[in-house]
Formats: C-alpha cells, structure tokens, sequence
C-alpha cells in the first residue's frame, strides 16, 4: 500500500489533486481525483513505475489516449488529458462510478435474458462507432466494461486497440491474460478486423448466459489452441433456459471463420434487438459458407407387369433365408464348442491402500496379463501425496477373468496431498466478492474495519496472511476493509508572496493552524512570507500546522525566532551584513534642555549620541512626528504606511541622504 500511497495528495500540474485508489492493473493504478480547475471528479491511470521503462509498455500506455481521442459516444469512457514525461506518465479520464462488468458476473454468476441484452446492445453500439472510425478494440472482455449503478455500460482500456494508418501495438505475453477471450486468428497471429471484437464479445455472452467460459485449461497456451481448433458446447446444453435465438447468436458471433461470422456490429445488432422483441425467435442459418446442394437424382418410373416382378422377390427372399440360416448354425456352433466358460479363472483383488503409486508398480500392472489400472487424483488431509487413497473392487475380493483376452482393471484414487491455496491479491476489490470467492475456495473469512483515506470505502485495503502465502482449507484470512478516514481533509493553500496578515486569513479559511513563523533577512518586502513547510495544493488533514518563513528586511539583523522589534534593526557596520556596507549617516541631533533623554536610549548609529532620532517630537512643531524639511532627517510611519507614533508600532526612514535607512520597530 504504501507504494500507491505516495502519490495520494499530489496535484498533478497543479490541477489534479490525487485522492484515492480505486484501481490496480497490470500496468498502471487508477485513482479517483478532482480537477481543481474545472471543479469535477475524474480518475487518473498512471503507469507503474516497473513498467515505465518498457518501451512497449509505454507504447500501449499512450495509444490508449490516441484511439479514445478519435471517438466520442456515451458509451465509451472520455479521456480529457494525457501527460508524459520522464518521471511520471498519466492519463486523466472520464470519472465512472460503477463496478466492472466481470465483477459483476462473478456476483450474479447467470445473467437474465434482459441483462445479457441490454448489456451486448450497449457494447455493440460503442464497438459499432469505434468500427465505423477505422478503430478495433482488440481486447474486449468483461474487465474493460464498466457497468454503471444505473446500468450504462462504459467500454474503456483502448491500450492494444488497433488504428487506422497507425502502427499498433501487438499482443504480449502482459496481454495474455485476455486469452480466454480471443479470437482464433488473434490467437494465431493471424490478420484481424472488426470481426475479432465480435468473437470476443459472443464468448461475454456465453460467459454471461451460461456462468462459465466456453474453454478453460491450465496452461494459457492449452486455452489458445482451443480457442484456434476446438468447438464450444452449446450454452443451452448448459443452461437449457435460455431461448434459441440467444444461443444462435453466440455461437454465430464464435464461429471460428471470421466470414461465417456477423460482418458487422451493425448487423449483430439487428438480430439481437430482433430477440429483444421476440425471445421465441428461431433465425435461419446463415452462415456465408453454405453445404453445396447434390442435385436431386430423376428416377424415371416404367410400367411393368406383376408377372416381371415375381423372380426378383422370390431372389431376395431366398437370400434372405440362407443368411439367416447360416448364422443361426454360427451361432449354435459357438454355444456347444465353446464352453469355454470353464476356461475362467478367479484371481484376488490385492489390497493396495496405502501403497505408494510410483514407477514400480506402474511397471507392474503394465506388464501384468491379469490386472490393469485406471488412476485418478484427489486432495486428501490425511493420506501423504502419491500414495493410494482408495480402490475399486476393494481388496480381498475375487473377480473371474479369462486369462489372456481378459483383465481385472482396478480403479485407484491417489492422494494430491492436503489441499492449499496460495492467496492472491485482493486489494482495491469490494470485499464482498473478495469474502465470496475466499469461503468458494474453503476458507473461513474475517472482516476487520479499518480507517484508511487512501482506498475507496468497502474496498479491500489488505489481507492477514498476505497476498502469496500458501494455505490449507478452513483456515482463516482476515481481509481488512476501508471504512474511510475520520479526519477530513484540506488543501494547503500557496502562502509564499503573501503577507503575513493575508497568510493568516488564508490559513483561517482553508483550516490550517500556524505553527513556527521564523524571520529572515531579505530583499523582499517586509512581512512578505518567504518559505512554507507544506506543499502547496497537497491535501492534508484539517488544522494540520505550517511553518512560515517570513522577509524581515534587509536591514534584519535579529535571531529570527521572535517577533521583530527595534534592536533587530541596525545599520552599523559591525552587524550589517551586506556585501557593500551602506555609509553610515549620523541623524543631526538637538539637544532639548528641558526634557532629559530615556534611560538607555541611544542613538541608531553611534553610542555615544545623547538621543535616538525618534525623540526629536517638538521638531517641526509636531508632538509625533518630524519631517524631512524640519532638519532632522527622519519621519515616523505607522505599519500601514500613514505617520504615526510609537505606540501605533513604527518605521523610522532616514531620508538625510536619500537612503532610506529602515530601523522599524514591531510596536506593541
């Protein structure tokens, strides 16, 4: 998990915000994320990190795009943006709310009549347009249909389809997992068409109308060259409720010759809305390689009298007759000479329970002129594996046999040893079909909830044993299950250009707490925030805190760990750090005999100035403020820029020498 999670609450190009899982692929995740600049949900396919390398992969990663780009029906899913760069490839689509189509199935396991029509029309009209634009699909199968709470179908997962006038990607050994859904040609490496997509979607309907595949082996290669050589079994053979007019619609769309197929989407189309209106309906055979006739033979009749008929039916009689006579003598000659029946002889079954079934004895019932074997294999908790589990006729008993045409065959049932079940991965699946198919499989099943805001809520976050592990029937798995999060989430505004009485109006409103502000000096303008420890446009949860660094001027001298005040602003030369130092300008100072100075008040630039520029307040005729005419050379601003006083927390400007000299004070 924690791999996926790493780009949970990540804005993509600053405009997708990552949220969640809701999808693990051979290839690439999907997540659920909002388009912050349209203000809507969508899902975002990235490519895994171990395949982003591959050429090929990438190859069908972006063809994906290319083939949806071309096609606009709402019964294919819309892809809006496509980004591919070095370090991270994604495609950004159509947000479906929905479950796929094979998921399904495996829940209902037979589909109704109405479902399987509606379903097929659906995906027909989506492959009819792609057909019609010069694009094939190529891998349909009930994994790439989405099937929406309100039962529209999407057709998405265009990564292998072929285009017009375009190289295409070919079938891999990443692809062979659609094997059980191929067409003969594509199996073989043969040409294909439009066609081919039609034979995939007839084995969906078999699989729909029936809860099983039409072929199944163990071996992906064994499925292939079943799908090239072998006939399906009639789905009404399976499931006789289903009408005749579905099961001539399957096996049509199966047949292995492209041309005894349906031509079109178009033309399948039509006959299944033929059945829609009339599930009784009974179509003729049309397949475009038809039996050729044998032309009828003319059989030109004579007149003949009785009288020319009697020689050939006493002919046939007597024929007859002398057949029959001679195997009744046959017959009779066998019964007398052969009792033979003396000739058999009784032989004692051996008890061979618990032997072990090896080389040996295979050798020895082979050459055996009275016994012969037929094996069969079962798990067994007890009985070691190879070894004999039971037998028929059972030992001890006797069979006769006529040696030398005759053997006793045994039937022997050896042991598999203890059933396992290496456990998949279930994450990301709905944990009621994940529980489902764990109790098919004899395991007993725990649901534990738990917090999670990376996965969908009912969505399996993990497994106790994990995916991998070998284990015996009735033993237990905990599935783990998202409940959601608790905490709700936020996104962490951009703070860095703002002030700090905006970046704290901003925090109030998006609920985030301010944690450390540190100061620091810069070119920039006072109280301008510098630095953030969060990133921007990340979701984070609710009232998470951030640190600030914020411009104290360039004349910041302080410590930075504490609100600016007076002494943090100096411009003599022995704590100014700056390259070029500024020349330091003495403020012109009059002595006022009637008002002492403050105790340890000095002047900005030297010690030993009897009083600091701010306390010239009878200057100018002002009780605050001096001004640049009046002499002194220093005016007093309050912080929203207006002159002021002390009190109001205060700027002091050295306008002597144009400068400009800032040594302000933080006020109260």
């Amino acid at each position: 998990m924690e791999i996926y999670e790493k780009y949970v609450g990540l804005v993509f190009d600053n405009r997708y915000r990552i949220e969640k899982v809701i999808g693990i692929g051979g290839m690439a995740i999907v997540f659920k994320a909002t388009d912050l600049l349209m203000r809507k949900t969508v899902a975002v396919k990235i490519l895994k990190d171990e395949v982003a390398a591959d050429e090929q992969s990438v190859k069908r990663f972006t063809n994906e795009s290319h083939a949806v780009a071309m096609l606009s029906h709402p019964n294919i899913v819309n892809i809006y943006d496509v980004s591919v760069r070095d370090n991270i490839k994604y495609i950004v689509m159509e947000f479906v709310e929905g479950i796929t189509l094979k998921s399904y199935m495996q829940h209902r396991e037979v589909l109704n009549l109405r479902e399987i029509i509606s379903y097929t029309t659906q995906i027909l009209r989506a492959l009819d347009h792609a057909h019609k634009k010069g694009v094939v699909h190529r891998d349909i199968k009930p994994q790439n249909i989405m099937l929406q709470k309100n039962g529209v179908i999407k057709v998405m997962d265009f990564g292998i389809a072929k285009l017009p006038n375009a190289e295409t990607v070919t079938m891999t050994d990443k692809a062979i997992g659609t094997v059980y859904y191929i067409s003969p040609e594509q199996a073989s490496g043969a040409s294909l068409d439009s066609r081919s997509d039609l034979y995939s979607l007839g084995v969906m309907m078999y699989e729909m109308a029936t809860g099983q595949l039409p072929f199944t082996a163990e071996t992906p290669v064994t499925v292939a060259l079943m799908q090239v050589n072998d006939d399906p079994a009639p789905p009404r053979e399976i499931n006789p409720h289903i009408p005749q007019g579905l099961e001539q619609i399957i096996l049509r769309a199966m047949e292995k010759d492209p041309a005894e197929r349906y031509q079109s989407a178009e033309e399948m189309l039509g006959q299944l809305l033929k059945l829609r209106e009339n599930p009784k309906i009974v179509f003729r055979d049309n397949k475009a390689k038809k039996q050729k006739q044998k032309a009828p033979t003319t059989v030109v009749r004579t007149r003949r009298s009785s009288r020319a008929m009697f020689p050939i039916i006493m002919g046939v009689t007597l024929a007859f007759l002398i057949t029959a006579g001679v195997a009744a003598y046959y017959i009779l000659t066998n019964l007398l000479t052969n009792s033979s029946l003396n000739n058999y002889q009784s032989y004692e079954i051996y008890d061979l329970v618990g032997a072990e079934y090896n080389e040996a004895l295979i050798d020895w019932f082979n050459s055996s002129t009275i016994y012969s074997s037929a094996v069969s294999y079962a798990y067994d908790d007890e009985m070691p594996k190879g070894f004999i589990i039971s037998q028929d006729p059972v030992g001890g008993e006797m069979r006769k046999v006529l040696p030398g045409k005759q053997k006793c065959q045994i039937s022997l049932v050896v042991s598999l040893g203890e059933r396992t079940i290496v456990l998949a991965d279930y994450a990301v699946r709905d944990y009621r079909l994940v529980e489902n198919e764990l109790r098919k499989l004899g395991l007993r099943v725990k649901i534990e909830y738990v917090e999670n805001s990376v996965y969908e809520i009912g969505y399996v976050v993990r497994t106790d044993p994990e995916a991998g592990t070998v284990m015996k029937q009735n033993e237990t798995v905990t599935v783990y299950v998202s409940h959601g999060s608790q905490s709700a989430q936020t996104v962490v505004p951009n703070f860095v250009g703002k002030t700090e009485a905006e970046a704290y109006i901003l925090a109030l409103e998006n609920r985030i707490r301010i944690g450390r502000v540190t100061y620091e000096q810069s070119w920039s303008a006072v109280g301008t925030v510098l630095k953030q420890s969060l990133t921007a446009w990340n979701s984070v949860p609710e009232f998470e805190t951030i640190d600030l660094t914020v411009a104290g001027g360039y004349y910041y001298t302080g410590d930075g760990n504490r609100l600016p005040v007076k002494e943090d602003y100096t411009w003599s030369p022995d704590k100014l750090i700056i390259e070029d130092p500024v020349p330091v300008v003495t403020p012109p100072a009059e002595e006022n005999p009637d008002e002492p100075a403050e105790p340890g008040t000095e002047t900005p630039g030297e010690e030993t100035a009897s009083e600091t520029p701010g306390e010239n307040e009878q200057d100018g005729g002002s009780d605050d403020t001096g001004t640049p005419d009046d002499g002194t050379g220093w005016e007093i601003f309050d912080d929203d820029g207006e002159s002021g006083t002390e009190d109001d927390g205060w700027f002091e400007f050295d306008f002597s020498d144009g400068g400009g000299l800032f040594v302000g004070d933080a006020g109260n």
